[in-house]
């Protein structure tokens, strides 16, 4: 496997190379050190993955990929936690690596992007990446969702709402569709942070303009939705979910 590692610090470079050639000598590494250089060896080098830093010193890891035609390789960010990439990074559901890296996540990643060589995937995946990091508008935009069966390229518009099920996320579509997530619904609440999704209940996270009406029956409060469902709403949540029909 052919593996470019692209970051502006020369030390880190030669860390992480030593790294990956401890978890398998047989890899082939190649260095870059910024956006242009990076271009250069992607389109010379041609990588089955690529190491990729967030900021370089000619720009980001974002630039680099706009200047691309082709990407016809594996993708893992490296990055300090910087949480509006990782965020991006969730939506995307591309992987990435917060530093200082730790072995054992490294050879993880590695293993999951060579078994992913050869789907043919990843240029959507960066189209909505990019669509993240250019904050393109809610209606707009996309989120990716894996299973194990399935790749999904989700409008986030078409999502009515996130139901927490244990230590897993169900999302419930316009269409019907229900898609199980392998993260609890706290991670889905911070990847959509700044969205249109608010958390109503601690089960269920939704779509605040599919939201039709705020009911109460007895002591309890509900949302009714555009598809004739009701959901619950915690009584510290009522306020919340008031505004949000104001400005619907």
């Amino acid at each position: 496997m052919k593996i470019l590692i692209i970051d502006n610090e020369a030390g880190l470079r030669a860390i992480l190379k030593n790294m990956v050639l401890l978890l398998n000598a047989n890899y082939t590494v190649a260095e870059a050190s910024g956006v242009a250089d990076g271009v250069e060896k992607i389109n010379t080098f041609k990588p089955d993955v690529v190491l990729l830093d967030v900021e370089m010193d000619d720009g980001t890891g974002f630039d680099l990929l706009q200047q691309l035609q082709q990407h016809r390789f594996q993708l893992i960010f490296t990055t300090a936690h910087n949480q509006y990439a990782v965020q991006a990074f969730r939506c995307s559901a591309i992987d990435y690596l917060l530093k200082p890296i730790d072995p054992i996540e490294l050879h993880q990643s590695l293993q999951k992007a060579q078994e992913q060589i050869g789907i043919d995937i990843m240029k959507q995946q960066l189209q909505v990446l990019l669509q993240q990091v250019a904050k393109t508008s809610n209606e707009d935009a996309q989120i990716v969702l894996k299973d194990s069966n399935k790749t999904y390229f989700v409008n986030i518009n078409d999502i009515l709402y996130c139901k927490a099920d244990g230590a897993y996320t169900i999302f419930h579509l316009m269409n019907k569709t229900t898609i199980y997530q392998s993260h609890n619904l706290r991670y889905y609440e911070e990847m959509l942070e700044g969205n249109i999704f608010i958390r109503v209940h601690h089960s269920y996270l939704v779509n605040k303009h599919k939201i039709t009406q705020l009911n109460k029956k007895d002591d309890a409060y509900f949302v009714t939705l555009q598809n004739g469902e009701n959901l619950p709403v915690s009584q510290r949540k009522k306020e919340l979910v008031q505004q949000a029909l104001l400005h619907n």
